[in-house]
């Protein structure tokens, strides 16, 4: 009940500091809210740009907990997002403001959660994690909280009765320094992990086997935008509408990211080298 009530505050909080600048929005002026996750990044700039290059907009980007996202958006103090992952990982935010939003469907298919190793981890299942608690450190190394990936990890924990192994709450960098730091010294370790994302091309990982099924089966990532978006902003709609891209064309500029490029060169990158999906996005 305590942490409940602190990841509401939490998103109030978030909320409370969008709220104030949304009201001052001109005609030309965008707003999108991410979570501050590789993929998300990544998508958010690259729409981010051809908003602004090509189609003449003033867009800000947000980066809040995926909690205060979805309030953000049903109350319309943010136009849209391009990271829902659903219909598992953010599917109970849909259904809390599915009357306030509008759900474009995917731009990106094949995503999905759950608990990623070093191949060298000698286990493939969830169900054998407690024989080898030890060897994880009695930990199972997470992102933010309230992030879906988390919510459902305290699932997992209960389902498979991982009583000797705790849910370490922190964020996608901690993350991911953390796996690094475990993997350069032969380690043992476990992520809250998910697809798209860099780390699999810079190390050799597995997801462990989930053979309860708390993870669910491959999720999208989807665009959702605020309801009146349509009406008001109907270019904005019809590019939001048709933004869609490969796992393949995301992990490029997420890779780039990772390797220390500023989102915004690689997104300006990534268009550049590929006009026929901008093309397509804006209809021509």
């Amino acid at each position: 009940m305590k942490k409940v009530l602190i990841m509401a505050i939490i998103a109030a909080l978030a909320v409370a500091m969008i709220a104030p600048a949304a009201m001052a929005k001109e005609d030309n002026e965008l707003r999108l809210a991410y979570v501050e996750w590789s993929c998300a990044t990544a998508a958010t700039n690259v729409v981010k740009t051809v908003l602004e290059d090509e189609m003449g907009y003033e867009v800000e980007i947000i980066p809040v907990s995926a909690a205060a996202m979805w309030q953000a958006l049903s109350g319309g103090d943010v136009d849209g997002i391009v990271c829902a992952w659903l219909p598992v990982t953010q599917g109970h935010y849909l259904e809390r403001f599915r009357e306030d939003v509008i759900d474009l469907g995917p731009n990106t298919e094949g995503a999905g959660i759950g608990l990623v190793v070093p191949s060298y981890v000698d286990i493939d299942s969830i169900a054998d994690m407690n024989e080898v608690a030890d060897k994880f450190d009695g930990e199972i190394i997470g992102i933010d909280p309230g992030a879906g990936v988390m919510i459902k990890t305290e699932k997992v924990l209960e389902a498979y009765g991982l009583e000797d192994i705790e849910l370490i709450e922190g964020s996608g960098a901690i993350m991911t320094a953390t796996l690094k730091d475990r993997i350069d010294d032969g380690e043992w370790v476990a992520v809250t992990g998910w697809t798209p994302h860099w780390m699999f091309a810079r190390w050799d990982l597995k997801y462990l086997e989930d053979p309860k099924g708390v993870y669910g089966e491959s999720e999208a990532i989807n665009t959702v935008v605020r309801k009146e978006l349509k009406e008001e902003h109907p270019e904005v709609f019809a590019f939001l509408d048709n933004f869609e891209w490969s796992l393949a064309e995301i992990g490029q500029v997420m890779d780039w990211n990772a390797s220390g490029s500023d989102p915004e060169e690689s997104a300006e990158r990534w268009l550049e080298e590929n006009p026929e999906r901008l093309a397509a996005w804006l209809g021509k």
